[in-house]
Parts: structure tokens; C-alpha cells; sequence
């Protein structure tokens, strides 16, 4: 097996070299606690996406959101902003109020409600815009580290990873992580590593991380060795699979097989993640209505009827979440092909931009005043 070094992300060693990725509703206090649990505390688990202005403005919810457990450590935050002095003002706050250990910048999400704005993955096609952002990150950061992460570019005909690369190191980013795959291809086709390995080579300054096509240990092993790259993102590999941290770190460290839960084992996490979000949230029902999104999931391979599937996705109270899961086969063995694809995995899509935003990669002028997101969560 092939030694791996840690990652180093500013003051803060990680090892084994995964981290986590920021899934809007998914990467909660909750969801966070049970890959750490599963890992032993070993990688780096970030928060969903916080908006710049929803954190200066004080946003209830997104107050909430940057919670983070005592036991988590380093503390990571990613943040989403398309105005400088707002990011600025956002990451001074973090580290005036002691609010994370780690700052990482979303210039990655292709949903149509951030690049509409001009955020995310439309953002870096404005170099001086993204510039100036990761300029006021930075030099508001203290001795935090930043990190940022990307995709390749908006689509095919405009590639941007390379200059923003260039540019993040120029402005002192601490470390990079790349999705494989442009705003148009949102989550579909196949992830692109060679363009990670491109990038490795082209900012050898800075750690570069790897994201995309992660469902399982041996992924993020062939990925590193493939590419270069220093460490692996992992984003919907984990969805409704939690333990894949805990085979990451065996993985690495060369110590044990994959796990392969039974039904039974499965079917306790899920109770627990519900459970967490309920004490979380402060409220049982909400907490069971936000873990539906997870039953499918959770339940991908296994002999599990229509119907009951159906009635696990309208669960509202965890005893009976509880008295569903029990009338299941419970001793069903792990599926044979249960890993690979899960989320979404649409490709193709037109990406909503805001009116000319293409039609000069310098003039910044098409970012509006309320450009700035208001809610946190993706």
C-alpha cells in the first residue's frame, strides 16, 4: 500500500487526508457527529454553506448552523459571498467571536438560486471579482487558514480552474479542493480527475484536493494515486453512509476491510442520525420530517418494499421510525452493489447567470448590490 502524507490545512494536520464536503441540509452538527464518530475523530468535517451576509446580519437560522459541538475539532466553516466587504466583515466576525478554526469559500455550488447571483461555480469566471474576495478573506482571517473550493468552470467553452488556481495562490489560500466537473454538468456524467492532477501541477505551492466520483475507500485511494493530489473531498459517496469515514480511515492506515453493515446495524444508525437531528433542531417531529431525506439512502440495495418504503418516507415521531425499521428484515446482509451513485445526478443543465455575465471575464459590473444570498443552507 502506498504511504500517504498528511494534510496540512494552515496550523492543523489532517490525517488520514479526508475531508468531509459541505452538502447543503446534509452536513449539519448531526450528520457531522456521526462520520466523526465512525472515523475516530480522524479528518476534517465542514459545515453547510453559510451565507456572508446571513452571518453579519445575524440570521437565526444561520446562527444555528455554525453551531458546532464541543467535541469538533478543527472547527470548519465554509462560507458563500459575492461581495468582498461582506465576506470580509464575515470572516473578521468568525475570528473576533472565536466562530471556527478553518474558513473554507464556496466558489462551487451550480444550483441556479447562487449563480443566478453570480456566486458559487459562476464566480471565478470574474478573475478580478474573485480576486478581491479571496484579497478581503484572507487578510481578515488572522491566523486562520482559508481554503477554497471550486469546479472546473462554468462549462466546457468557459475552463476556469486553472487561473483561479493561480490566482488563490497569489492571494494566500491555504489549499485548494477541486470538483472534477463544470456548473453544467452539475452532478452528472463522470468526474473529471485528470483536471485535479492539471491542477496539482500548476499550483504545486499549495495542497490541492481532490472531489468527485468518492464512493468508496478504494476510490480515494486509486484518486490520490492517479492524480497527485494531497487529499479527497467526499461529498455524496457518504450520503446515507456515514461509516464510509471509518473505512477511509482503515483504508489509509491499512488496517482493516470496508465495512458491511447488516440491515439490523443500518437501521440503528438511521434511528440515531433522527434522533441527533431532533435534539439538534430541539423538536422530535421536525427532527424525523428532515431525516426522511436520508431513508433512501440508507436503505440503497436492501429488500425493502415499496410500501414500506413509503411509509418510512412519511415518518414523523422516532418510535415510530423505530416500529417501521423493526418490521424489516433486519438481518439482511450487506447488498452486493449497494455502493456507488447516490444524490442527485442530473447533468447537462443550462446554469442560470446573471445577464452578461459571460461576455467579459474582467467587467465585474454585472454583480448587483443585492447580489448577497440571505439565507444560509444552500
Amino acid at each position: 500500500m502506498t504511504a500517504f502524507s498528511p494534510l496540512s490545512i494552515g496550523p492543523h494536520t489532517v490525517q488520514p487526508p479526508v475531508v468531509l464536503a459541505p452538502m447543503a441540509g446534509i452536513t449539519n452538527a448531526p450528520f457531522r457527529t456521526l462520520c466523526r464518530e465512525f472515523s475516530g475523530g480522524k479528518g476534517l468535517f465542514v459545515s453547510e454553506m453559510i451565507t456572508t451576509r446571513a452571518l453579519v446580519e445575524r440570521n437565526e437560522k444561520t446562527m444555528q448552523l455554525i453551531h458546532f459541538d464541543e467535541t469538533e475539532t478543527p472547527r470548519s466553516i465554509q462560507l458563500y459571498g459575492v461581495d468582498p466587504v461582506t465576506v470580509g466583515k464575515a470572516v473578521r466576525m468568525i475570528v473576533d467571536e472565536d466562530l471556527a478554526d478553518h474558513i473554507d469559500l464556496n466558489f462551487g455550488c451550480p444550483v441556479p438560486k447562487v449563480t443566478r447571483k453570480g456566486g458559487g461555480s459562476a464566480l471565478p469566471y470574474k478573475r478580478p471579482l474573485l480576486r478581491a474576495i479571496l484579497n478581503e478573506a484572507v487578510s481578515n482571517a488572522g491566523h486562520l487558514p482559508v481554503t477554497m473550493k471550486m469546479r472546473k468552470g462554468i462549462d466546457d467553452d468557459h475552463i476556469t480552474f486553472l487561473d483561479a488556481g493561480r490566482i488563490a495562490v497569489e492571494e494566500g489560500v491555504t489549499a485548494i479542493a477541486l470538483h472534477g466537473r463544470t456548473a453544467a454538468q452539475h452532478y452528472g456524467g463522470t468526474a473529471d480527475w485528470d483536471a485535479i492532477a492539471r491542477l496539482k501541477e500548476h499550483v504545486p505551492e499549495i495542497p490541492v484536493l481532490g472531489n468527485g466520483d468518492i464512493w468508496s475507500a478504494d476510490d480515494a485511494l486509486r484518486m490520490m494515486r492517479e492524480t497527485g493530489c494531497d487529499g479527497v473531498v467526499v461529498g455524496r459517496g457518504c450520503l446515507g453512509r456515514p461509516w464510509l469515514f471509518g473505512d477511509l480511515v482503515a483504508a489509509f492506515e491499512g488496517t482493516g476491510a470496508a465495512a458491511a453493515p447488516t440491515l439490523r446495524e443500518v437501521a440503528d444508525v438511521m434511528v440515531r442520525h433522527a434522533r441527533l437531528l431532533g435534539e439538534w433542531i430541539g423538536d422530535e417531529t421536525r427532527g424525523v420530517i428532515d431525516f426522511r431525506k436520508h431513508v433512501a439512502w440508507y436503505l440503497k440495495g436492501f429488500a425493502v418494499g415499496s410500501e414500506m418504503r413509503k411509509r418510512l418516507a412519511v415518518t414523523s415521531a422516532l418510535d415510530e421510525l423505530r416500529a417501521q425499521l423493526s418490521a424489516l428484515d433486519l438481518d439482511q446482509a450487506w447488498p452486493v452493489g449497494a455502493d456507488g451513485p447516490r444524490g442527485r445526478t442530473s447533468g447537462n443543465n443550462r446554469v442560470v447567470l446573471p445577464d452578461g455575465w459571460l461576455k467579459d471575464p474582467y467587467d465585474c459590473s454585472a454583480v448587483s448590490a443585492d447580489a448577497e444570498l440571505d439565507t444560509s443552507g444552500g
